[in-house]
């Protein structure tokens, strides 16, 4: 795991805004991946659905521009206990890409796919309703490649790594599959307000 300073913490000190067990990076953001950070451009990334859906569909990074623009104004946690105030990020809802799709009723949750084969498992429900964006900047620039440019997954009311980099895809199911972390001892789900870090949390 390729780590910069933060993933050890920091002393805590009381926030509301902060969930439990969390410090305030404040202007840093430390890097954290499970793989090398791969030379991905913006002509060679796409983004597919399928699985539990109507209608399966990839999109290049020119389809998936041409939808609705959408952004996230908010915050971020890290399970290693760094949080990231006022954060801006720009792209698309998910929500868009499932109106070309049409999720199936019996679709329940979801595995992302990172273009590196990385893998994270969410509930459906964590990532419709305005709640999870694929995006490509931040802070107005482009997004860099080590915070998972040209285009991530962000589910920011989750712990983030549940927020895929590099993503690739999602395939719906009907039923919870372990991602990577979670079958490396972390949490099915990750909300961080209720510390949801490690398996039995």
């Amino acid at each position: 795991m390729n780590v910069t300073r933060g993933f050890t913490g920091r002393p805590r000190v009381h926030n509301p805004g902060l969930p439990p067990g969390q410090y305030d990076a404040g202007e840093d953001w430390p890097v954290l991946s499970a793989e090398v950070t791969p030379d991905l451009a913006p002509a060679d990334w796409s983004f597919r659905i399928d699985g539990l859906v109507e209608r399966p569909h990839t999109w290049d990074w020119d389809a998936a521009h041409a939808l609705p623009e959408s952004a996230y104004a908010g915050d971020i946690h890290c399970v290693t206990g760094w949080s990231k105030f006022g954060v801006r990020f720009g792209g698309v809802s998910l929500d868009a890409f499932f109106h070309r799709v049409r999720p199936q009723v019996s679709a329940t949750h979801a595995v992302a796919c990172s273009h590196t084969g990385y893998t994270a498992n969410l509930p459906l429900a964590d990532l419709t309703g305005g709640r999870a964006w694929i995006v490509w900047e931040y802070d107005g620039e482009p997004l860099p490649s080590e915070h998972g440019g040209p285009a991530r997954l962000i589910v920011p009311h989750l712990y983030f790594w549940k927020s895929t980099k590099w993503i690739a895809g999602l395939t719906l199911l009907d039923h919870d599959e372990p991602g990577f972390w979670e079958r490396n001892g972390y949490h099915e789900r990750g909300n961080p307000w209720e510390e949801q870090r490690y398996s039995g949390d």
